[in-house]
């Protein structure tokens, strides 16, 4: 995938992402809900720094092709296992 295409998926999740924090007031500011598993689904929440991160684009690119931007939970759905979105995340800066 070429930077292009990734600065367009990451410019219309930031642009979800407003849209969904409005009916998500728990979410903090700076932060998105996403939801992770492969049969049931759980939620976490994640800074947008995330989004910025090339470990963190390839789970992005994986739920694009999985739901083309249409997501069952009603928000960025990522199709992984729970222990390895953990795992991933835990190497990611949370700045």
């Amino acid at each position: 995938m070429g930077i292009c295409r990734m600065n367009s998926l990451v410019a219309n999740l930031k642009q979800m992402i407003k849209l969904n924090n409005k009916h998500q007031p728990d979410v903090p500011k700076g932060h998105l809900a996403v939801y992770v598993g492969e049969i049931q689904k759980k939620r976490f929440v994640v800074p947008l720094s995330y989004l910025d991160q090339p470990l963190f684009q390839d789970l992005l690119r994986r739920s694009e092709e999985e739901y083309d931007f249409n997501y069952p939970m009603g928000g960025l759905t990522i199709p992984c296992q729970e222990e390895a979105f953990i795992k991933l995340t835990a190497r990611l800066p949370n700045s």
